[in-house]
């Protein structure tokens, strides 16, 4: 991988820094941040390994490249001249053959006419003469041609011999010496250049290891789970929707159906507390959850965090509380040294003067005593919402709400809409205050506010639920423990395999029914899974 490309990948694929993707970065994300990290050093490895390259390997090469062309330049140059002076020398030596075979052409010419002339007896004795002195010119001049030509022939022989037993193999052993010079530098380099990678080696495994870790660091559940701690609302999915049966006039419909409405409206909020008739403006899963970063962001937010929704303003507070304990701290360590200091200057007043750090003091706790109500203010605010969120997932609150209070179902499957006494006081039973359905943890199943057929609707007169939330009335039937329960809930009641209780109220589509059973305490009551018990009601008599 290229040096400058990679850096500028690291650059520019590096995530943005915030608050609050430091508290919850996802694995993938730090996996991500971890990766790009060992490629920034793998990037540094390469530009290790480019220096050393060009340093050790490279400027080498140029070096050795250079000198070899200049050595071969010099052996060629060298041989190219005792070429030349070999073939200077057959030339001399042809040149001196040419002369001796003309001289020796004239020579019996010259040989010739004398014998001729010596036989011709009209020539006169001085014609002969003059023959035979030619003659002996021609026959000396022959064998100095001679002599000559012998002589290149011998100096030509010699530096034949010469050139192409010793000038000529020394030309050539030095060009195979600088070939394999250069094949030596070719093998040293290619090590080096080998070494130069191996060098880094060990760095390089490290960085792929630690990106083979990071990736091993993945963890696609905790992943979801920072997911659903972040967007989660803790809002209850709305109850069924009851038939109204516009043949039957109700006088108490026009109420029941307010009261529906409202707590599906309730139901129908969302991520940030928005109602149903804003969710077309909204964007996101179903219309449900954004994808907008800044959805839970406090800014805008109100002092209390009551515009979020349950869960994430229960995280808010304890944040809020978290930090708040933290400032105390620090101002109380403040504090604490500012009355050490001030206990000092007392002590010996050469020290320095008390009414100085007297001011500090005061304001320090002025800013103390602020702070410690504002802890106690958003620790209150935190119980509630700890305590609201404890009253929506105990069994009773999964009973109907009316008229801003939860009905009180009786044995017999009446509801009891308006628990209140002779002076209009309110008797909620021991579930506490409001919450919109919810589902046990043991149950698995949503809750439902339509009342199975028969249960109809009891007199408005009856009397208000005892400690024990009921009154003991005929049962409705018996059951069997199938499985054993052990009692998690509020309102819950444990029982063992194979127990026998009786059925005083029927399950209302929430996934509970209300038992009781007889012990040596008396009559105890509470709420047991129905998919635990095998039910066997009474037969109903409802013509009255």
């Amino acid at each position: 991988m290229p040096t400058a490309p990679a850096k500028r990948l690291v650059k520019n694929y590096q995530p943005k820094k915030s608050k609050e993707d430091e508290e919850n970065e996802f694995s993938s994300l730090i996996a991500f941040k971890n990766v790009l990290k060992e490629v920034a050093d793998l990037a540094g490895q390469r530009e290790v390994v480019a220096e050393n390259l060009q340093n050790q390997v490279l400027q080498g090469i140029a070096l050795l490249a250079k000198n070899l062309r200049d050595e071969r330049k010099k052996a060629l140059n060298q041989g190219a001249v005792l070429t030349q002076s070999l073939h200077t020398q057959i030339g001399t030596l042809d040149r001196a053959k040419r002369s001796y075979e003309k001289a020796f052409r004239e020579a019996e010419k010259a040989i010739e006419g004398y014998h001729k002339a010596d036989a011709d007896f009209h020539l006169s004795r001085a014609d002969v003469e003059k023959q035979r002195v030619n003659m002996n010119i021609r026959n000396s001049q022959s064998e100095d041609a001679k002599s000559e030509y012998a002589n290149q022939l011998q100096i030509t022989n010699k530096q034949q011999q010469q050139h192409y037993q010793i000038a000529l193999p020394e030309v050539f052993n030095k060009l195979q010496e600088l070939d394999e010079k250069r094949t030596r530098g070719m093998k040293e380099f290619i090590k080096r250049a080998a070494d130069v990678e191996y060098e880094v080696s060990p760095i390089i495994a490290r960085c792929l290891e630690g990106m083979v870790k990071a990736a091993d660091s993945i963890n696609e559940k905790d992943d979801s789970m920072i997911v659903i701690e972040k967007y989660q609302s803790g809002f209850q999915p709305p109850g069924d929707i009851p038939f109204e049966d516009l043949s039957k006039p109700d006088p108490d419909a026009s109420a029941h159906s307010q009261t529906h409405n409202s707590s599906t409206g309730l139901n129908h909020m969302t991520g940030k507390g928005t109602t149903k008739d804003k969710l077309k403006k909204r964007v996101g899963i179903f219309g449900i959850f954004t994808g907008n970063k800044n959805n839970l962001s406090t800014d805008g937010l109100k002092e209390d965090f009551s515009d979020l929704p349950p869960t994430q303003r229960r995280k808010k507070l304890m944040a809020k509380v978290q930090e708040l304990q933290q400032k105390v701290a620090q101002e109380q360590a403040a504090s604490d040294g500012l009355m050490k200091m001030k206990g000092v200057y007392e002590a010996n007043s050469m020290l320095g003067d008390p009414r100085t750090v007297e001011e500090q003091l005061n304001e320090s706790v002025n800013r103390l005593d602020r702070l410690r109500h504002e802890l106690v203010r958003y620790q209150k605010l935190l119980d509630q919402a700890n305590n609201q969120t404890f009253i929506q997932h105990s069994p009773q609150s999964n009973r109907v709400i009316q008229n801003g209070q939860r009905a009180s179902r009786h044995s017999n499957g009446s509801s009891n809409e308006n628990s209140h006494d002779d002076n209009g006081e309110d008797h909620p039973d021991d579930a506490g205050s409001l919450s919109s359905s919810s589902a046990s943890p043991e149950s698995g199943l949503g809750t439902s506010h339509t009342s199975l057929p028969g249960s109809g609707h009891g007199s408005t007169n009856e009397q208000p639920i005892n400690d024990e939330y009921y009154e003991a009335d005929t049962p409705l039937g018996k059951c069997r423990a199938l499985y054993p329960f052990d009692a998690t809930s509020e309102g819950s009641i444990p029982m063992s395999e194979g127990e026998e209780l009786e059925v005083i109220e029927v399950d209302q589509g929430d996934g509970w029914t209300r038992v009781r059973r007889f012990s040596s305490k008396g009559w105890e009551e509470g709420f047991v899974p129905t998919s635990y018990i095998e039910c066997t009601l009474y037969a109903v008599d409802h013509r009255n």
